[in-house]
């Protein structure tokens, strides 16, 4: 009994994942991850491929396909990090960065291109320049806001998020006026691109949506100690010197490139975000954010990767993953919300 008694207490050290057990289920977990997002991406690549594996023709059907995976990995890594930072700098596990109004200007950008100049108008004004417009609209919109409401000593967080709901309330009324006004025809053309959806993206786009995908996650990924800081608090990240205004607007900015690329590219995807981070914070069973990172990015491509596979070779319905995405995201999102019982 007394050897029981004195048996040495397992080891534990400080930082994100102080016990070797915790450690070990971190590995776990993100070998798993890789595994299944390889096994989904090699399987759009190579599922129901005509030619001989390995064969010439086998890498060129790969390479069209690859496309729509490279579009993936965009989306997926720009949703996660975005909305985990969000989550972060507005200490509220709930909200998405959809709440600021993305989602509705790109319906109003998409509707008013049918409602003025057709579906012609809609098929003409398609390129990069027209992708790089939209993203810098939707940026700048989201600075004036944030500088607008953020700026002084009466700067209110909370403030920011409601007028930024009620901007979006209002594009979207905007948005459905017009609707009504179209034709039939016009009107079904519109609303296969307002379901957010990996084949509305052009491979035009692409090479303007990586370097800015890529470039906002890196600034974030440096950031994330400062992140950790500011999970903390207002007071708390203050005390500890950090200017937490700057590095609040800094953050907020980077979310809003993030954000206005995925949504620019594929359409909306309101639930994704939410649902991604919510299963990444399970997953990586820490919050430091170094961790919970390429968590949030594996699991983000392999929901996205995994659903498309799904739904393609199934049901032959490619175009209705997002649709399945929201289903499950706002299911998710009603539980946890019943759950805490609170916003």
């Amino acid at each position: 009994m007394r050897e029981a008694a004195e048996a040495p207490a397992p080891a534990r050290a400080s930082g994100a994942l102080p016990a070797s057990a915790a450690k070990i289920r971190y590995i776990a977990v993100l070998v798993v991850l890789v595994v299944l997002a390889a096994g989904a991406g090699f399987g759009l690549l190579a599922w129901e491929n005509p030619m001989p594996a390995g064969s010439a023709g086998f890498w060129r059907i790969a390479k069209l396909r690859a496309t729509d995976v490279t579009v993936m990995a965009v989306v997926a890594v720009a949703q996660a990090i975005a909305t985990v930072s969000f989550q972060t700098v507005t200490d509220n596990r709930i909200i998405t960065p959809s709440i600021m109004g993305f989602e509705s200007l790109y319906r109003v950008v998409q509707t008013s291109t049918v409602y003025l100049f057709g579906v012609a108008g809609l098929v003409a004004i398609q390129g990069l320049w027209q992708f790089g417009l939209q993203v810098a609209i939707m940026v700048g919109l989201a600075m004036v806001l944030y500088g607008w409401l953020l700026s002084g000593r009466r700067g209110d967080l909370q403030v920011m998020l409601l007028v930024g709901i009620i901007i979006g309330g209002g594009l979207g009324a905007i948005a459905t006026f017009m609707q009504r006004m179209l034709t039939p025809s016009e009107f079904d053309v519109l609303a296969a691109r307002l379901f957010g959806n990996v084949s509305n993206a052009d491979p035009s786009y692409l090479p303007l949506a990586i370097p800015l995908c890529v470039a906002a996650s890196a600034l974030l990924w440096l950031r994330a100690r400062r992140l950790n800081v500011m999970a903390l608090g207002a007071d708390s990240a203050r005390s500890l010197g950090l200017d937490h205004k700057r590095e609040l607007l800094i953050v907020l900015f980077l979310v809003a490139v993030l954000m206005a690329t995925s949504t620019a590219l594929v359409g909306p995807m309101t639930f994704l975000g939410f649902l991604v981070a919510t299963l990444a914070y399970q997953f990586a069973d820490t919050h430091d954010h170094r961790l919970i990172f390429p968590v949030a990015v594996l699991t983000a491509f392999t929901i996205l990767a995994g659903a498309y596979f799904v739904m393609k070779n199934l049901f032959y319905a490619q175009g209705m993953v997002s649709i399945l995405i929201e289903v499950v995201g706002g299911t998710v999102f009603l539980i946890v919300i019943l759950r805490k019982g609170r916003l």
